[in-house]
């Protein structure tokens, strides 16, 4: 489990452009390596080429002098040249097996650093490839994530626009409930001084009495309203019932009238 957790640790930290950068770096070291091989063998090879040449030289200088101690008469010196060119000889056999064997492993090398140079430069191309994608991908996860606000700043700045938020309602209601107490007198304004109850009830007799005032006033706007209405309701009705009351008017003036004779006579 610890090293589960470890290696996540590690792969959330490891950049993947830097690991390329240091295995395209060891592959270079490893390369330099394989050169300088190659080139110790190749100067090896030339110094047993250059014994070869010199050890060639004094076997001929001895077949000479044998040559000439024949041709004088002597044929010990002759001998001992001979003897002399013959140990040469096997110095010269022993260095020339040295030397193939020093050309075939110059070979080799030369072949293999070849082929690791064309891996390497293969690697750097692909190297650079891959950091060149890595770095776009990285680039479009950064910016996909300040969009849908994934990533930790943003995270950041929601939470702190959330917070802000919360504070703001909640002063606003702190606000709102300290109003409502102090216009109930719940709480007295330290500012505007303490207010007693007596001022209160007639602040309240006050506003009541504002309350009434403008319902009467509702009401005589409603009556006023409908009394044009009423009117012109009456008036159709006393048209209606005209003839009528006016001959009982009539009758009842005839009725009420004293008679004629006796005033004539009261005024014989």
């Amino acid at each position: 489990m610890f090293r589960a957790k470890t290696n996540k640790v590690l792969d959330r930290m490891e950049d993947p452009r830097e690991t390329l950068d240091y295995s395209y770096q060891t592959q270079l070291e490893l390369l330099q390596k394989v050169r300088r091989g190659v080139a110790d063998v190749a100067t090896s090879r030339k110094r047993v080429e250059l014994q070869m040449n010199q050890l060639q030289q004094s076997s001929d200088k001895l077949d000479r002098q044998a040559r000439d101690a024949l041709s004088v008469g002597r044929e010990d010196l002759a001998r001992d040249a001979l003897t002399r060119k013959s140990g040469l000889q096997s110095q010269l056999n022993e260095l020339n097996t040295q030397y193939t064997t020093l050309q075939g492993e110059e070979e080799r090398l030369t072949g293999a650093s070849q082929r690791l140079q064309a891996k390497v430069e293969s690697f750097r191309t692909k190297k650079e490839t891959i950091k060149a994608t890595y770095t776009a991908a990285e680039a479009q996860t950064r910016i996909n994530e300040a969009f849908t606000g994934i990533s930790e700043e943003m995270g950041d700045v929601g939470l702190a626009i959330q917070r802000a938020e919360d504070k703001t309602e909640q002063m606003r209601a702190r606000a709102g409930a300290l109003d409502e107490l102090m216009a109930s007198g719940a709480i007295d304004d330290m500012v505007s001084g303490p207010r007693d109850d007596i001022q209160l009830e007639l602040d309240r007799m006050g506003a009541s009495h504002d309350v009434d005032a403008e319902l009467a006033r509702l009401k005589g706007e409603l009556s006023q309203g409908s009394a044009p209405r009423e009117i012109e309701a009456s008036a159709a009705s006393s048209d209606g019932a005209a003839p009528g009351n006016t001959a009982a008017t009539d009758g009842q003036a005839a009725s009420a009238a004293p008679p004629a004779g006796p005033q004539a006579g009261d005024g014989t």
